[in-house]
């Protein structure tokens, strides 16, 4: 099951952590869209997370390449308890082992009270470092309008909404230690804790982008929204992080859309008329992991549900205010 390259290498990572090449059990695990191979692996009767990525010479981003940045990462949100405890790494093997955690079902509710104080522990960490090449949106919109996927009617107010975002959102202007890449398979919940895993994305970004990624998931209306903010700053938000906040969500609704869209057509135009589930309904069986983002159907469905609610979202008068009070406060500033 191991693959042939990388048997020697985990035999020394299973040495150096336990001083040991023997296992019971071993099973590899699928979920996520990581390309690397992550194994559950039995020694001496107790579980473990073994991840191995395969060799690919220069090539970069999540799940391949250099794993410096993402090990460096990992050991420290696991030395701050966000993360599990790391028993070994080797970057030039591309090796990792850490704890393995039994995840149980995380109810919504209780998430929206616990992952706040999460992301507030998260963003507190010494600062990761930033990669040099960092993918933007901007850059996949570029990708997604010469590749045609969809009529420019589709897409045309969509991106002259979202370019009135880009006009007054402070970019670099409030960035911690961020993970990026907080979907629900990389939250586990062990019935008493909560953890943080797959570290490969993260580095350090704007604050507002973790806290928008997980709101998709656990805030569902104004109320709660109010009160994951809260537990979040430790106080009342007030209007400018709400207005932050609520751009942000836009900014990440035209991102998923464009990049879901750009991996799951494969390049080709795609029929513009192809109905959606509702965004809280796709969300909710993402986060009972119900539903998976592993085919292309099942990538244009996501893309075209975070379609849907940037456009609703862009023409509220609640958008119209967001923009007025972050270019207010910066323009005084």
């Amino acid at each position: 099951m191991i693959p042939e390259a990388k048997k020697d290498a985990v035999a020394r990572g299973l040495r150096e952590a336990f001083g040991t090449t023997e296992f019971e059990d071993i099973r590899m695990l699928t979920a996520g869209l990581s390309p690397a191979h992550v194994f559950r692996i039995v020694v001496r009767g107790c579980p473990y997370l073994l991840r191995v990525v395969m060799d690919t010479g220069a090539a970069t981003g999540p799940g391949r390449g250099d794993q410096t940045r993402h090990f460096a990462n990992m050991n420290l949100a696991a030395e701050a308890g966000i993360a599990p405890r790391v028993w070994y790494t080797n970057t030039e093997d591309r090796v990792s082992i850490t704890d393995f955690v039994d995840a149980r079902p995380f109810p919504r509710t209780a998430a929206l009270a616990g992952l706040p104080l999460t992301l507030q522990r998260l963003h507190a960490l010494p600062p990761f470092l930033k990669p040099v090449n960092i993918i933007s949106p901007d850059m996949f919109i570029r990708r997604f309008q010469d590749a045609k996927i969809l009529p420019e009617s589709e897409t045309e107010e969509l991106f002259e909404r979202y370019a009135r975002v880009t006009n007054v959102y402070p970019r670099d202007s409030d960035m911690v230690p961020s993970h990026n890449d907080l979907k629900p398979e990389n939250i586990l919940f062990d019935g008493d804790r909560v953890w943080l895993v797959d570290w490969e994305a993260a580095f350090l970004n704007d604050r507002y982008h973790d806290l928008a990624m997980v709101a998709n998931f656990v805030v569902t209306n104004d109320a709660e929204e109010n009160a994951y903010l809260r537990a979040y700053f430790g106080e009342a938000a007030g209007e400018y992080r709400l207005a932050r906040f609520y751009l942000m969500r836009q900014t990440m609704h035209v991102f998923y859309a464009i990049v879901f869209m750009l991996f799951g057509a494969g390049g080709k135009p795609i029929d513009p008329n192809v109905k959606a589930p509702a965004f809280r309904d796709l969300h909710n069986g993402i986060w009972a992991g119900a539903v998976s983002l592993a085919t292309n159907e099942a990538k244009l469905q996501y893309a075209r549900v975070h379609m849907n609610q940037a456009s609703q979202n862009m023409r509220t008068a609640r958008f119209e205010d967001a923009l007025r009070i972050v270019a207010d406060q910066h323009a005084s500033a």
